[in-house]
C-alpha cells in the first residue's frame, strides 16, 4: 500500500520542541517534494514548510521562520520537520504530502495527519 505516514506529534509547552516524522511506504521519496501542512480547527489548511527533491532552497511560512527546520534523509525515506520555540498558536494537524514535480505542485500523496497541542 502506497502512503505517507506521520509521527512525532503530542503535546508540548510553549516554547518547547517537538519532530515530525513523515515516512514513505511503498514509495520511495527520493524525487519527490515534501510539503508540511497544518490545519488548526476552525482555519483554512495552511503550508508550512516544502522542501524539494534536490534539497534546494526550503519553503517556510513567515510565521514559522527561524523556529521551524525542514530536512529529509532519502537513506531512511523519511522527511523532517524540526520544530522549536513553540508557539500556542502552532497547535493544529499536521500533514505531510508528496509532489513528483515540486513544491506547490499537484500533491499525490498525503499523510493521515498527526496532532500538535502547544500549550501550558
Amino acid at each position: 500500500q502506497l502512503q505517507l505516514v506521520e509521527s512525532g506529534g503530542g503535546l508540548v509547552q510553549p516554547g518547547g520542541s517537538l519532530r515530525l516524522s513523515c515516512a514513505g511506504s511503498g514509495i520511495s521519496l527520493d524525487d519527490y517534494a515534501i510539503h508540511w501542512f497544518r490545519q488548526a480547527p476552525g482555519k483554512e489548511r495552511e503550508g508550512v514548510s516544502c522542501i524539494s527533491g534536490s534539497n534546494v532552497n526550503p519553503y517556510y511560512v513567515d510565521s514559522v521562520k527561524g523556529r521551524f527546520i525542514i530536512s529529509r534523509d532519502n537513506a531512511k525515506n523519511t522527511a523532517y520537520l524540526q520544530m522549536n520555540s513553540l508557539k500556542p498558536d502552532d497547535t493544529a494537524v499536521y500533514y505531510c504530502a508528496a509532489a513528483p514535480r515540486g513544491c506547490f505542485r499537484a500533491y499525490r500523496y498525503w499523510g493521515q495527519g498527526t496532532q500538535v497541542t502547544v500549550s501550558s
